[in-house]
């Protein structure tokens, strides 16, 4: 959105949180957040308010907006399929329209008359722009032809990768005792990108942080297995095959709560989609460097398996609408409709 010109009312980051007890010593800085977000859209009076993803802040300033005749419109429809259903009825009034990334989600709603669409993920765009170039990748980072590759993801928030990484590299370090050859890959993003390199100057196996999409995308097609943090990146790493095992730890008092109310039995978003344990999960305290590296050093070593996993991946991309008209362009579409009528 910046490269199309959009100048942000504050950093992004800002709102780059994620569970209670990560929120909590936020809340003065997000309420600021929320007031000055709400006053800038009284003041311009746009022709409909589209909020993307955030549902903790997006739904609050959905709710300030309520009655000012403007159109209210969802991008990312909110996981309450996976905790707490019910919560779904508390939208009826305070959005008028979701645009959905999952093709189940539409038909959820609709329960609680709640209009949805569903548009596409936009991952799919995203691998379509960069395929990845995996032998040019090697070259130009010095990593032999016939070297393994682990590419590690341990997420794009300061809390998430702070608990992630010393549990990633503890695997990482274990799975090149036993492959010397192994070559490491990090790629991050911005707002970690400081605390994730001075992390990995300090590891003692071969490793390269590579950041941007381009090198990302070259990065994932180098890569022999990945381990990443569950989340998007996980659907990016279904579309381009990658064999991978996903891991996450959050704060405990936030797990017990999430605990409580999860009602869906797998985590991984491509677990979720193909309804069964395609990609192995470790959560919380099953998240313990030494499983997890059986698991990757299985996965390096039984080619079997990994064409299992490469063959259910397969599947979800036409599950999730490649192939058809590109996910930007028919949430577009849905945008102007809802505005049209």
């Amino acid at each position: 959105m910046a490269e199309e010109g959009l100048a942000s009312l504050f950093p992004i980051a800002d709102l780059s949180v994620m569970g209670l007890a990560e929120i909590l010593p936020r809340v003065p800085l997000l309420l600021r957040r929320l007031r000055e977000t709400a006053a800038h859209v009284k003041a311009v009076r746009p022709a409909a308010l589209i909020t993307i993803d955030a549902p903790g802040f997006s739904f609050r300033l959905a709710k300030r907006l309520a009655g000012e005749g403007i159109p209210l419109i969802h991008y990312v429809a909110p996981q309450v399929w996976a905790w707490r259903p019910g919560r779904a009825r508390h939208l009826v009034g305070c959005i008028d329209h979701l645009l959905a990334l999952l093709p189940f989600e539409p038909d959820f709603f609709r329960e609680y008359d709640l209009p949805c669409d569903f548009v596409g993920h936009p991952v799919i765009e995203g691998v379509a722009e960069a395929p990845g170039d995996g032998p040019e990748f090697r070259l130009r980072s010095a990593i032999p032809a016939d070297a393994p590759v682990l590419v590690l993801l341990p997420g794009s928030r300061i809390g998430e990768v702070s608990r992630l990484l010393p549990v990633f590299a503890d695997v990482a370090a274990r799975l090149h005792a036993q492959r010397p050859r192994l070559h490491v890959v990090v790629p991050t993003v911005e707002q970690v990108a400081g605390v994730v390199a001075a992390a990995v100057a300090g590891w003692p196996m071969p490793s390269h942080l590579v950041e941007g999409n381009a090198s990302r995308a070259d990065a994932f097609a180098a890569a022999d297995v990945a381990l990443a943090a569950s989340g998007t990146v996980s659907l990016e790493l279904a579309l381009r095959c990658v064999p991978t095992v996903v891991a996450y730890r959050t704060n405990p008092f936030t797990a017990v709560l999430v605990r409580r109310m999860l009602t869906i039995p797998h985590v991984a978003l491509p677990n979720i989609l193909a309804n069964k344990a395609v990609v192995p999960e470790f959560l919380q305290e099953d998240c313990r460097p030494k499983a997890i590296a059986d698991t990757l050093i299985h996965l390096l070593d039984d080619p079997d398996q990994r064409s299992r996993q490469k063959k259910d991946l397969a599947h979800i991309a036409e599950m999730l609408g490649q192939g058809g008209t590109l996910p930007s362009l028919r949430a577009a579409d849905a945008v102007l409709q809802i505005i049209a009528d």
